[in-house]
Protein backbone atom coordinates (compact mmCIF):
# COMPACT_ATOMS: atom_id res chain seq x y z
CA UNK A 1 0.00 0.00 0.00
CA UNK A 2 1.14 3.52 -0.78
CA UNK A 3 -0.35 6.99 -0.42
CA UNK A 4 1.20 10.19 -1.77
CA UNK A 5 0.40 13.88 -1.30
CA UNK A 6 1.89 17.13 -2.61
CA UNK A 7 1.70 20.45 -0.74
CA UNK A 8 2.68 23.96 -1.76
CA UNK A 9 5.26 25.79 0.35
CA UNK A 10 2.90 28.76 0.46
CA UNK A 11 0.10 26.87 2.29
CA UNK A 12 1.61 26.02 5.69
CA UNK A 13 2.70 22.52 4.55
CA UNK A 14 4.08 21.31 7.91
CA UNK A 15 0.67 21.03 9.56
CA UNK A 16 -0.85 19.42 6.47
CA UNK A 17 2.01 16.94 6.16
CA UNK A 18 1.66 16.00 9.82
CA UNK A 19 -2.08 15.45 9.44
CA UNK A 20 -1.60 13.43 6.25
CA UNK A 21 0.98 11.13 7.86
CA UNK A 22 -1.15 10.67 10.99
CA UNK A 23 -4.31 9.81 9.04
CA UNK A 24 -2.45 7.51 6.64
CA UNK A 25 -0.81 5.57 9.47
CA UNK A 26 -4.21 5.21 11.10
CA UNK A 27 -5.65 3.98 7.81
CA UNK A 28 -2.83 1.43 7.57
CA UNK A 29 -3.78 0.27 11.09
CA UNK A 30 -0.40 1.08 12.58
CA UNK A 31 -0.17 0.69 16.36
CA UNK A 32 -0.83 3.80 18.43
CA UNK A 33 2.76 4.06 19.71
CA UNK A 34 4.20 3.91 16.21
CA UNK A 35 1.61 6.42 14.92
CA UNK A 36 2.65 8.96 17.54
CA UNK A 37 6.32 8.30 16.82
CA UNK A 38 5.80 8.59 13.07
CA UNK A 39 3.79 11.78 13.38
CA UNK A 40 6.46 13.44 15.53
CA UNK A 41 9.34 12.52 13.26
CA UNK A 42 7.36 13.51 10.16
CA UNK A 43 6.63 16.94 11.65
CA UNK A 44 10.28 17.55 12.53
CA UNK A 45 11.58 16.24 9.21
CA UNK A 46 9.08 18.40 7.30
CA UNK A 47 10.15 21.40 9.37
CA UNK A 48 13.80 20.88 8.40
CA UNK A 49 12.85 20.62 4.71
CA UNK A 50 10.70 23.76 4.75
CA UNK A 51 13.37 25.74 6.61
CA UNK A 52 15.85 25.03 3.81
CA UNK A 53 13.41 25.09 0.86
CA UNK A 54 13.21 27.44 -2.10
CA UNK A 55 10.68 30.24 -1.91
CA UNK A 56 8.56 28.54 -4.55
CA UNK A 57 8.05 24.85 -4.75
CA UNK A 58 6.20 21.86 -3.38
CA UNK A 59 6.78 19.22 -0.74
CA UNK A 60 6.08 15.66 -1.84
CA UNK A 61 5.18 13.17 0.90
CA UNK A 62 4.52 9.44 0.61
CA UNK A 63 3.78 6.70 3.13
CA UNK A 64 4.38 3.09 2.05
CA UNK A 65 3.66 -0.22 3.76
CA UNK A 66 4.89 -3.54 2.38
CA UNK A 67 5.43 -6.87 4.18
CA UNK A 68 5.09 -5.17 7.57
CA UNK A 69 7.64 -2.42 6.80
CA UNK A 70 6.45 1.18 6.95
CA UNK A 71 8.40 3.91 5.15
CA UNK A 72 7.84 7.68 5.11
CA UNK A 73 9.51 9.66 2.32
CA UNK A 74 9.66 13.43 1.81
CA UNK A 75 11.17 15.51 -0.96
CA UNK A 76 11.43 19.26 -1.51
CA UNK A 77 13.55 21.62 -3.69
CA UNK A 78 15.99 23.73 -1.73
CA UNK A 79 19.56 24.23 -0.61
CA UNK A 80 21.64 21.39 0.74
CA UNK A 81 22.04 21.23 4.51
CA UNK A 82 23.75 18.95 7.03
CA UNK A 83 20.92 17.12 8.74
CA UNK A 84 23.25 14.45 10.16
CA UNK A 85 25.47 17.10 11.74
CA UNK A 86 22.41 18.66 13.35
CA UNK A 87 21.45 15.27 14.73
CA UNK A 88 24.97 14.53 16.00
CA UNK A 89 25.25 17.90 17.72
CA UNK A 90 21.82 17.81 19.27
CA UNK A 91 21.79 18.53 22.99
CA UNK A 92 19.24 19.22 25.67
CA UNK A 93 18.16 22.89 25.73
CA UNK A 94 19.32 24.97 28.69
CA UNK A 95 17.49 27.73 30.55
CA UNK A 96 19.33 30.28 28.39
CA UNK A 97 17.81 28.88 25.21
CA UNK A 98 14.74 30.81 24.09
CA UNK A 99 12.41 31.02 21.11
CA UNK A 100 13.69 29.44 17.93
CA UNK A 101 16.73 27.98 19.69
CA UNK A 102 14.53 25.86 21.96
CA UNK A 103 12.45 24.68 19.02
CA UNK A 104 15.59 23.85 17.01
CA UNK A 105 17.12 21.89 19.91
CA UNK A 106 13.93 19.95 20.56
CA UNK A 107 13.66 19.22 16.84
CA UNK A 108 17.21 17.88 16.75
CA UNK A 109 16.62 15.74 19.86
CA UNK A 110 13.64 14.05 18.21
CA UNK A 111 15.56 13.54 14.98
CA UNK A 112 18.54 12.16 16.88
CA UNK A 113 16.35 9.61 18.66
CA UNK A 114 15.51 8.16 15.26
CA UNK A 115 18.90 8.63 13.60
CA UNK A 116 19.25 4.93 12.79
CA UNK A 117 15.98 4.96 10.83
CA UNK A 118 16.40 8.33 9.12
CA UNK A 119 18.31 8.92 5.87
CA UNK A 120 18.99 12.26 4.15
CA UNK A 121 20.12 12.78 0.55
CA UNK A 122 20.56 15.84 -1.67
CA UNK A 123 20.01 15.06 -5.37
CA UNK A 124 19.29 17.27 -8.38
CA UNK A 125 18.52 20.30 -6.26
CA UNK A 126 16.12 18.47 -3.96
CA UNK A 127 16.40 17.52 -0.31
CA UNK A 128 15.15 13.99 0.30
CA UNK A 129 14.40 12.40 3.69
CA UNK A 130 13.48 8.75 4.16
CA UNK A 131 12.19 7.46 7.50
CA UNK A 132 11.99 3.72 8.22
CA UNK A 133 9.26 3.83 10.84
CA UNK A 134 8.70 0.09 11.26
CA UNK A 135 11.28 -2.49 10.25
CA UNK A 136 9.81 -5.92 9.63
CA UNK A 137 11.88 -9.05 10.14
CA UNK A 138 9.25 -10.89 8.12
CA UNK A 139 10.76 -9.34 5.01
CA UNK A 140 14.14 -10.93 5.72
CA UNK A 141 12.38 -14.19 6.61
CA UNK A 142 10.51 -14.17 3.30
CA UNK A 143 13.68 -13.36 1.37
CA UNK A 144 15.52 -16.19 3.15
CA UNK A 145 12.79 -18.71 2.36
CA UNK A 146 12.74 -17.57 -1.24
CA UNK A 147 16.51 -17.96 -1.41
CA UNK A 148 16.27 -21.54 -0.06
CA UNK A 149 13.65 -22.64 -2.61
CA UNK A 150 15.42 -20.88 -5.49
CA UNK A 151 18.73 -22.50 -4.51
CA UNK A 152 17.18 -25.99 -4.35
CA UNK A 153 15.59 -25.56 -7.79
CA UNK A 154 18.75 -24.13 -9.36
CA UNK A 155 20.98 -26.79 -7.80
CA UNK A 156 18.69 -29.62 -8.90
CA UNK A 157 18.39 -28.30 -12.46
CA UNK A 158 22.15 -27.85 -12.84
CA UNK A 159 22.85 -31.27 -11.32
CA UNK A 160 20.48 -32.98 -13.78
CA UNK A 161 21.19 -31.12 -17.01
CA UNK A 162 24.47 -29.18 -16.76
CA UNK A 163 27.89 -30.72 -17.49
CA UNK A 164 30.14 -31.47 -14.54
CA UNK A 165 32.65 -28.82 -15.60
CA UNK A 166 29.99 -26.10 -15.41
CA UNK A 167 28.73 -27.33 -12.02
CA UNK A 168 32.22 -27.40 -10.56
CA UNK A 169 33.03 -23.98 -12.00
CA UNK A 170 29.88 -22.33 -10.60
CA UNK A 171 30.48 -23.91 -7.21
CA UNK A 172 34.22 -23.20 -7.06
CA UNK A 173 34.27 -19.65 -8.44
CA UNK A 174 30.93 -18.26 -7.26
CA UNK A 175 28.87 -20.15 -4.65
CA UNK A 176 31.58 -21.38 -2.28
CA UNK A 177 33.61 -18.12 -2.30
CA UNK A 178 30.49 -16.02 -1.69
CA UNK A 179 29.38 -18.19 1.22
CA UNK A 180 32.90 -18.29 2.68
CA UNK A 181 33.22 -14.52 2.35
CA UNK A 182 29.93 -14.04 4.21
CA UNK A 183 30.73 -16.46 7.02
CA UNK A 184 34.18 -14.90 7.45
CA UNK A 185 32.55 -11.48 7.75
CA UNK A 186 30.20 -12.81 10.44
CA UNK A 187 33.00 -14.49 12.36
CA UNK A 188 35.05 -11.29 12.10
CA UNK A 189 32.31 -9.37 13.90
CA UNK A 190 31.23 -12.17 16.26
CA UNK A 191 34.42 -12.43 18.34
CA UNK A 192 34.70 -8.73 19.31
CA UNK A 193 30.90 -8.50 19.68
CA UNK A 194 30.96 -11.32 22.25
CA UNK A 195 33.96 -9.89 24.07
CA UNK A 196 32.68 -6.34 24.40
CA UNK A 197 29.11 -7.37 25.23
CA UNK A 198 30.26 -9.44 28.23
CA UNK A 199 32.84 -6.87 29.35
CA UNK A 200 30.17 -4.17 29.14
CA UNK A 201 27.81 -6.40 31.11
CA UNK A 202 30.25 -6.96 33.99
CA UNK A 203 31.41 -3.34 33.99
CA UNK A 204 27.80 -2.15 34.42
CA UNK A 205 27.04 -4.27 37.49
CA UNK A 206 27.98 -2.85 40.86
CA UNK A 207 27.29 -5.97 42.92
CA UNK A 208 28.91 -9.02 41.31
CA UNK A 209 27.23 -11.34 43.80
CA UNK A 210 23.92 -10.74 42.00
CA UNK A 211 25.57 -11.63 38.71
CA UNK A 212 26.95 -14.79 40.29
CA UNK A 213 23.43 -15.89 41.21
CA UNK A 214 22.25 -15.20 37.67
CA UNK A 215 25.23 -17.06 36.20
CA UNK A 216 24.69 -20.06 38.47
CA UNK A 217 21.01 -20.37 37.55
CA UNK A 218 21.87 -19.92 33.87
CA UNK A 219 24.47 -22.71 33.93
CA UNK A 220 22.08 -25.02 35.77
CA UNK A 221 19.38 -24.36 33.18
CA UNK A 222 21.83 -24.93 30.34
CA UNK A 223 22.93 -28.26 31.82
CA UNK A 224 19.29 -29.36 32.05
CA UNK A 225 18.42 -28.39 28.46
CA UNK A 226 21.58 -30.03 27.11
CA UNK A 227 20.65 -33.37 28.68
CA UNK A 228 17.07 -33.01 27.43
CA UNK A 229 18.33 -32.20 23.92
CA UNK A 230 20.30 -35.46 23.76
CA UNK A 231 17.19 -37.39 24.85
CA UNK A 232 15.07 -35.54 22.28
CA UNK A 233 17.53 -36.36 19.50
CA UNK A 234 17.54 -40.05 20.40
CA UNK A 235 13.76 -40.11 20.66
CA UNK A 236 13.30 -38.37 17.29
CA UNK A 237 15.55 -40.93 15.59
CA UNK A 238 13.71 -43.94 16.97
CA UNK A 239 10.41 -42.35 15.98
CA UNK A 240 11.33 -42.16 12.26
CA UNK A 241 14.41 -44.45 12.01
CA UNK A 242 15.96 -42.87 8.89
CA UNK A 243 18.93 -44.23 6.93
CA UNK A 244 19.62 -47.32 4.82
CA UNK A 245 22.68 -49.16 3.55
CA UNK A 246 22.78 -47.46 0.14
CA UNK A 247 23.38 -44.14 1.86
CA UNK A 248 26.87 -45.05 3.09
CA UNK A 249 28.63 -43.41 0.19
CA UNK A 250 27.18 -39.97 0.97
CA UNK A 251 27.80 -39.94 4.72
CA UNK A 252 31.03 -38.57 6.15
CA UNK A 253 31.92 -40.15 9.48
CA UNK A 254 35.58 -39.33 10.01
CA UNK A 255 35.37 -35.72 11.21
CA UNK A 256 33.42 -36.30 14.39
CA UNK A 257 35.29 -39.51 15.19
CA UNK A 258 38.68 -37.81 14.93
CA UNK A 259 37.58 -34.85 17.02
CA UNK A 260 36.02 -37.02 19.71
CA UNK A 261 39.36 -38.76 20.24
CA UNK A 262 41.03 -35.41 20.92
CA UNK A 263 38.47 -34.05 23.36
CA UNK A 264 38.36 -34.64 27.09
CA UNK A 265 37.12 -32.76 30.14
CA UNK A 266 40.72 -32.01 31.10
CA UNK A 267 41.48 -30.59 27.66
CA UNK A 268 38.31 -28.49 27.67
CA UNK A 269 39.20 -26.92 31.02
CA UNK A 270 42.82 -26.28 30.07
CA UNK A 271 41.78 -24.79 26.74
CA UNK A 272 39.69 -22.13 28.47
CA UNK A 273 42.73 -20.06 29.49
CA UNK A 274 44.41 -18.39 26.49
CA UNK A 275 48.19 -18.13 26.33
CA UNK A 276 47.96 -14.51 25.18
CA UNK A 277 45.37 -11.76 24.85
CA UNK A 278 45.11 -11.79 21.06
CA UNK A 279 44.86 -15.55 20.40
CA UNK A 280 41.12 -15.94 21.26
CA UNK A 281 40.25 -13.25 18.71
CA UNK A 282 42.46 -14.73 16.02
CA UNK A 283 41.17 -18.28 16.61
CA UNK A 284 37.56 -17.22 17.28
CA UNK A 285 37.68 -19.37 20.43
CA UNK A 286 34.46 -18.50 22.26
CA UNK A 287 35.30 -20.22 25.55
CA UNK A 288 38.55 -18.31 25.83
CA UNK A 289 36.82 -15.08 24.81
CA UNK A 290 34.18 -15.50 27.50
CA UNK A 291 36.76 -16.14 30.23
CA UNK A 292 38.90 -13.23 29.01
CA UNK A 293 35.94 -10.86 28.87
CA UNK A 294 34.78 -11.86 32.37
CA UNK A 295 38.27 -11.15 33.76
CA UNK A 296 38.42 -7.79 31.99
CA UNK A 297 34.91 -6.84 33.12
CA UNK A 298 35.63 -7.62 36.77
CA UNK A 299 39.04 -5.91 36.66
CA UNK A 300 37.47 -2.81 35.13
CA UNK A 301 35.60 -2.14 38.36
CA UNK A 302 38.81 -2.32 40.40
CA UNK A 303 40.97 0.34 38.75
CA UNK A 304 39.44 3.46 40.25
CA UNK A 305 39.11 6.62 38.17
CA UNK A 306 39.84 4.88 34.88
CA UNK A 307 36.82 2.60 35.23
CA UNK A 308 34.38 5.20 33.93
CA UNK A 309 36.54 5.97 30.88
CA UNK A 310 37.02 2.31 30.01
CA UNK A 311 33.35 1.48 30.55
CA UNK A 312 32.37 4.17 28.04
CA UNK A 313 34.91 2.73 25.60
CA UNK A 314 33.60 -0.82 26.08
CA UNK A 315 30.00 0.33 25.58
CA UNK A 316 30.96 2.18 22.40
CA UNK A 317 32.83 -0.85 21.03
CA UNK A 318 29.87 -3.07 21.91
CA UNK A 319 27.53 -0.84 19.91
CA UNK A 320 30.04 -0.67 17.03
CA UNK A 321 30.50 -4.40 16.54
CA UNK A 322 26.82 -5.13 17.11
CA UNK A 323 26.03 -2.67 14.32
CA UNK A 324 28.67 -4.27 12.06
CA UNK A 325 27.10 -7.68 12.66
CA UNK A 326 23.61 -6.34 11.90
CA UNK A 327 24.88 -4.86 8.62
CA UNK A 328 26.43 -8.19 7.63
CA UNK A 329 23.20 -10.04 8.49
CA UNK A 330 21.31 -8.02 5.90
CA UNK A 331 23.02 -10.13 3.24
CA UNK A 332 21.90 -13.41 4.85
CA UNK A 333 19.54 -14.44 1.99
CA UNK A 334 22.44 -14.29 -0.48
CA UNK A 335 24.61 -16.48 1.76
CA UNK A 336 21.75 -18.95 2.28
CA UNK A 337 21.21 -19.15 -1.48
CA UNK A 338 24.88 -19.83 -2.17
CA UNK A 339 25.33 -22.45 0.57
CA UNK A 340 22.10 -24.30 -0.29
CA UNK A 341 22.77 -24.34 -4.03
CA UNK A 342 26.33 -25.56 -3.42
CA UNK A 343 25.08 -28.39 -1.20
CA UNK A 344 22.42 -29.50 -3.70
CA UNK A 345 24.87 -29.46 -6.63
CA UNK A 346 27.62 -31.29 -4.76
CA UNK A 347 25.32 -34.04 -3.50
CA UNK A 348 23.00 -34.29 -6.47
CA UNK A 349 19.21 -34.47 -6.26
CA UNK A 350 19.11 -38.25 -5.80
CA UNK A 351 21.49 -38.22 -2.85
CA UNK A 352 19.66 -35.19 -1.48
CA UNK A 353 16.39 -37.10 -1.47
CA UNK A 354 18.15 -39.99 0.24
CA UNK A 355 19.31 -37.88 3.17
CA UNK A 356 16.04 -35.94 3.37
CA UNK A 357 14.64 -38.39 5.91
CA UNK A 358 17.60 -37.74 8.22
CA UNK A 359 17.14 -33.99 7.82
CA UNK A 360 13.42 -34.28 8.56
CA UNK A 361 14.27 -36.27 11.69
CA UNK A 362 16.69 -33.57 12.80
CA UNK A 363 14.11 -30.82 12.20
CA UNK A 364 11.49 -32.86 14.06
CA UNK A 365 13.91 -33.08 16.98
CA UNK A 366 14.31 -29.30 16.91
CA UNK A 367 10.53 -28.90 16.98
CA UNK A 368 10.32 -31.23 19.98
CA UNK A 369 13.01 -29.17 21.71
CA UNK A 370 11.08 -25.97 21.02
CA UNK A 371 8.09 -27.59 22.69
CA UNK A 372 10.32 -28.31 25.69
CA UNK A 373 11.31 -24.63 25.81
CA UNK A 374 7.66 -23.57 25.70
CA UNK A 375 6.89 -25.94 28.58
CA UNK A 376 9.79 -24.47 30.57
CA UNK A 377 8.54 -20.93 29.94
CA UNK A 378 5.16 -21.96 31.33
CA UNK A 379 6.35 -24.11 34.24
CA UNK A 380 9.54 -22.35 35.35
CA UNK A 381 8.98 -18.81 34.15
CA UNK A 382 5.21 -18.87 34.77
CA UNK A 383 4.76 -16.76 31.64
CA UNK A 384 2.50 -16.86 28.62
CA UNK A 385 4.71 -18.25 25.79
CA UNK A 386 2.63 -16.71 23.00
CA UNK A 387 4.25 -13.23 23.14
CA UNK A 388 7.69 -14.89 23.06
CA UNK A 389 6.78 -16.99 20.02
CA UNK A 390 5.14 -14.08 18.23
CA UNK A 391 8.15 -11.77 18.70
CA UNK A 392 10.93 -14.30 18.11
CA UNK A 393 9.67 -16.54 15.33
CA UNK A 394 10.55 -14.09 12.47
CA UNK A 395 14.27 -14.56 13.20
CA UNK A 396 14.11 -18.32 13.83
CA UNK A 397 14.87 -19.28 10.25
CA UNK A 398 17.61 -16.66 10.01
CA UNK A 399 19.35 -18.09 13.10
CA UNK A 400 18.88 -21.63 11.79
CA UNK A 401 20.27 -20.68 8.37
CA UNK A 402 23.46 -19.28 9.87
CA UNK A 403 24.39 -22.78 11.15
CA UNK A 404 26.70 -21.04 13.62
CA UNK A 405 25.81 -20.25 17.21
CA UNK A 406 28.62 -17.72 17.48
CA UNK A 407 27.55 -15.85 14.35
CA UNK A 408 23.97 -15.65 15.63
CA UNK A 409 24.96 -13.99 18.93
CA UNK A 410 24.51 -10.35 17.83
CA UNK A 411 21.11 -11.09 16.28
CA UNK A 412 19.90 -12.94 19.39
CA UNK A 413 21.05 -10.18 21.74
CA UNK A 414 19.32 -7.56 19.60
CA UNK A 415 16.03 -9.47 19.53
CA UNK A 416 16.09 -10.31 23.25
CA UNK A 417 16.71 -6.69 24.26
CA UNK A 418 14.51 -4.85 21.76
CA UNK A 419 11.69 -7.34 21.17
CA UNK A 420 11.50 -9.46 24.33
CA UNK A 421 12.52 -6.81 26.87
CA UNK A 422 15.33 -8.88 28.41
CA UNK A 423 17.66 -6.94 30.68
CA UNK A 424 20.83 -5.96 28.83
CA UNK A 425 23.13 -7.34 31.52
CA UNK A 426 21.42 -10.73 31.42
CA UNK A 427 21.33 -11.03 27.62
CA UNK A 428 24.96 -9.93 27.25
CA UNK A 429 26.03 -12.69 29.64
CA UNK A 430 23.65 -15.58 28.98
CA UNK A 431 23.55 -15.52 25.17
CA UNK A 432 27.32 -15.70 24.52
CA UNK A 433 27.59 -18.26 27.31
CA UNK A 434 24.79 -20.32 25.78
CA UNK A 435 26.34 -20.13 22.34
CA UNK A 436 29.44 -21.79 23.79
CA UNK A 437 28.13 -24.23 26.41
CA UNK A 438 24.49 -24.83 25.48
CA UNK A 439 24.44 -26.08 21.90
CA UNK A 440 21.16 -27.99 22.06
CA UNK A 441 20.90 -28.08 18.27
CA UNK A 442 24.33 -29.68 18.14
CA UNK A 443 23.25 -32.34 20.63
CA UNK A 444 20.15 -33.19 18.60
CA UNK A 445 22.05 -33.32 15.33
CA UNK A 446 24.88 -35.45 16.70
CA UNK A 447 22.41 -37.89 18.26
CA UNK A 448 20.33 -38.22 15.08
CA UNK A 449 23.29 -38.47 12.73
CA UNK A 450 25.28 -40.84 14.94
CA UNK A 451 22.36 -43.29 15.17
CA UNK A 452 21.62 -42.90 11.45
CA UNK A 453 25.26 -43.67 10.61
CA UNK A 454 25.13 -46.73 12.88
CA UNK A 455 22.04 -47.92 11.02
CA UNK A 456 23.63 -47.25 7.62
CA UNK A 457 26.67 -49.37 8.50
CA UNK A 458 24.68 -52.02 10.37
CA UNK A 459 26.19 -51.32 13.79
CA UNK A 460 23.93 -52.51 16.66
CA UNK A 461 23.25 -49.97 19.42
CA UNK A 462 22.67 -51.32 22.94
CA UNK A 463 21.27 -49.35 25.91
CA UNK A 464 24.81 -49.10 27.31
CA UNK A 465 26.04 -47.73 23.98
CA UNK A 466 23.24 -45.17 24.00
CA UNK A 467 24.29 -43.94 27.45
CA UNK A 468 27.94 -43.71 26.43
CA UNK A 469 26.97 -41.93 23.24
CA UNK A 470 24.84 -39.42 25.17
CA UNK A 471 27.71 -38.53 27.51
CA UNK A 472 30.09 -38.20 24.56
CA UNK A 473 27.66 -35.91 22.73
CA UNK A 474 27.39 -33.62 25.76
CA UNK A 475 31.18 -33.32 25.93
CA UNK A 476 31.38 -32.78 22.17
CA UNK A 477 28.74 -30.05 22.25
CA UNK A 478 30.65 -28.16 24.93
CA UNK A 479 33.85 -28.41 22.91
CA UNK A 480 32.24 -27.89 19.51
CA UNK A 481 33.06 -24.19 19.29
CA UNK A 482 36.78 -24.68 19.72
CA UNK A 483 37.09 -28.01 17.98
CA UNK A 484 35.49 -26.96 14.72
CA UNK A 485 32.69 -29.55 14.58
CA UNK A 486 30.11 -26.88 13.96
CA UNK A 487 32.11 -24.52 11.79
CA UNK A 488 31.62 -26.56 8.65
CA UNK A 489 28.02 -27.45 9.27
Amino acid sequence: MKKTAVYSLNDNPIEKITTFVQETLKEFRVQSKERVRGTLIAEEAAGSLVANADEKGEVKVSVKMALGEIMIEMSCPGREYELEDNIASASMPTLEDVGDDVQRNLQNIILRSLADELRYRYLDGRNNIRILLVHSRKLTLLMTLTAVFAAVILGAVLSLFAPDALIQGVDKYFLTPANTFYMNALEMAAAPAVFFSIVSCFASIADLSDLGKIGGKTLLLYALTTILAVGVGIGAFYLIKPGYAGLAATVQTTAVAEISEKLSIRDLIMDMMPSNFIAPFLNNNMRQLILLSVICGIANGMIGKYSIVLKALFDACNELFTKIASLVLRFLPIAVFCSTASMVMSMGPRALVSVLAILVTFILGLCFMLAVYVFMIISLGRLDPRPFIRKYYPVTLQVFSLASSSSAIPMNIDVCEKKLGVNRAISNLSIPLGATLNLDGTCIQLAVFALAIAKVYGVPVSPGSLLAMGITIIVLSIGATASGIWSSR
